[in-house]
């Protein structure tokens, strides 16, 4: 499957909003001094540090190299490391395992619950918010629209995307050993940066996927196609809004 590409400095200059909405998750996380916490897919690490500052041991990893580098620029008194989550394993398990608009990019939901199971010590707790079912529904439809018309309908066009239901994320967990004590789906606009380049820096930025193997001209083409048809149902007073969906969970290793 093609990878997204990230721009890290177009993530930190134009989409704030994926990590500072995580803020709120931070609540649900409680994390306490002394605790090593485990912050999977951080990022550029805003939300590590913010786990930090509560007086917590935390680790931050993410399969990406280049956020990654940016992270230890941004936190260079905080441990990062470059590890994939549906492969990584611990020298020790930690108190908590957390993650924030991640889970979504992995299409390998088993292998990262049990990566995530063998990190943490019996009773300690997973918190995730990532994409659910129906997020950016919208926009998706409009993308592979444009594609077909492009004349790109083969059965490889890549899927980018893990967006579950409640019921079928929890299973899972509780299939590997997890009991899930908090679980919910919510919609979750959110207001995309930059005026009128907000849907075409969102679609360079999270569906670099769509635009792998495509020209200059090409891509260009797909993305004013893409803003023609979501402008009538996702443009509102000069702001771009993403129709996100997400999930949150709350879940227990069991002793």
């Amino acid at each position: 499957m093609l990878e997204n590409k990230w721009n890290t400095d177009l993530y930190e200059d134009k989409h704030t909003f994926v990590w500072q909405y995580g803020e709120d998750l931070l609540k649900l996380l409680s994390p306490q001094p002394g605790e090593r916490i485990l912050d999977l897919g951080c990022g550029t690490g805003q939300l590590t540090e913010k786990i930090a500052l509560c007086g917590s041991v935390v680790t931050g990893i993410d399969a990406d190299p280049s956020m990654i580098e940016k992270a230890k620029h941004n936190y260079p008194h905080l441990q990062f490391a470059v590890a994939d989550a549906s492969n990584f394993q611990v020298e020790q398990p930690f108190d908590a395992v957390f993650s924030n608009a991640v889970l979504h990019w992995i299409p390998k939901p088993d292998a990262v619950i049990q990566c995530i199971y063998q990190a943490m010590k019996p009773r300690s707790r997973f918190v995730a918010e990532f994409g659910g079912k129906g997020n950016v529904h919208e926009i998706t439809i409009a993308l592979y629209g444009v594609l077909a018309e492009m004349g790109y309908t083969s059965p490889e066009m890549p899927i980018p995307w893990y967006f579950p239901s409640i019921s079928e994320y929890t299973t899972r967990l509780e299939q590997h050993g997890f009991e899930v004590t908090f679980a919910v789906l919510f919609d979750r606009p959110s207001r995309l940066s930059d005026g009128d380049a907000g849907m075409a820096n969102w679609i360079r930025m999270f569906g670099s996927r769509f635009l792998s193997g495509l020209s200059a001209e090409q891509q260009t083409h797909l993305i004013l196609a893409v803003e023609q048809r979501l402008k009538p149902v996702l443009y509102h007073d000069g702001t771009w809004i993403a129709d996100n969906r997400r999930i949150r969970i709350v879940a227990m290793k069991s002793s």
